[in-house]
């Protein structure tokens, strides 16, 4: 390799050695009869702003509050923002909100928690070993066709319809997603890499920290962010469910009396969790992930 390097930088001496001279005046009219150089056109998204995200959830409330005040919305069916505040600021101050929430949290990081562990060590042990891979990818990719929802009536045969039912729904849901995107991370790791590893005989653990949780972390984010948003779908649909306590119980419960209010506070609610969980992950994302360089900047 030096010798063919040394080869071609000695050619190259000689070949500029005997190429010939251009004429001056050659040399003076080229600037001239370049033509301008044309201006770079950007193709990425463009700068980042800050809070940029939220413009779209403002808009979307002042076309709701502009609609409500000119008399478009029918506060029987759909009440307007200052209606749902006022309730908001009535079930803050009897505290009937505060313990709805704090259940409902529990219950979604519960079966978050169980969900995200699952399905990190299901992808593990599918994704680095052909034995795994063959005993749990297939049953897991079934179980992907087959809603979390579906499975209910099952659920509540086995498990009751107590709180462990609950938090078993939102954990399947959750840990569906983690197994999918962390295995497709982990099965898409170049096998350049791992030939690299052997090269340098790695051992087993250090082939994982090096080159396997590297690897498989953009999936891992993704999925995490995918678990966020099933562990509140699941949390809504269970709540509904034999319930005594939750947000999901009382919008439930306003929708039996009307009371399109409260069931707009309970959704808001929802909405302002799922996005600020969203908003974590990824702001959690972009500081583990601050080596690659994306669209999203």
């Amino acid at each position: 390799m030096t010798e063919l390097l040394t080869n071609a930088r000695t050619s190259g001496r000689v070949n500029t050695a005997v190429a010939p001279k251009e004429p001056p005046e050659s040399q003076a009219a080229a600037p001239r009869s370049a033509a301008p150089r044309a201006t770079r056109r950007r193709l990425g998204p463009g700068r980042a702003v800050p809070f940029g995200r939220l413009i779209g959830p403002v808009l979307v409330i002042a076309l709701w509050w502009f609609a409500s005040a000119i008399g478009y919305l029918d506060p029987r069916i759909l009440s307007g923002p200052g209606t749902v505040l006022s309730t908001a600021s009535d079930l803050v101050s009897s505290g009937r909100l505060q313990d709805n929430v704090l259940i409902s949290l529990q219950r979604a990081g519960l079966g978050l928690f169980f969900g995200v562990g699952a399905g990190v060590v299901l992808a593990v042990a599918a994704g680095l070993s052909r034995t795994g891979e063959y005993l749990l990818d297939g049953p897991l990719q079934i179980k992907r066709a087959i809603p979390s929802l579906a499975m209910l009536p099952l659920l509540i045969l086995w498990l009751g319809i107590g709180e462990q039912m609950k938090v078993t729904v939102i954990a399947l849901g959750v840990a569906v997603n983690m197994y999918i995107n962390t295995y497709a991370s982990l099965t898409g790791i170049d096998s350049r890499y791992v030939e690299l590893a052997e090269g340098l005989d790695l051992s087993r653990a250090q082939f994982v920290r090096k080159v396997v949780v590297p690897g498989s972390l953009p999936g891992f984010f993704v999925g995490l962010r995918l678990g966020v948003t099933a562990s509140w779908l699941g949390l809504i649909v269970v709540e509904q469910i034999n319930a005594t306590s939750g947000i999901g119980y009382m919008m439930f419960q306003a929708q039996q009396y009307a009371q399109s209010d409260v069931i707009i506070v309970g959704l808001v609610a929802y909405g302002i969790f799922g996005f600020a969980s969203d908003a974590a992950v990824r702001a959690v994302e972009r500081k583990v992930l601050s080596w690659r360089r994306t669209l999203a900047g």
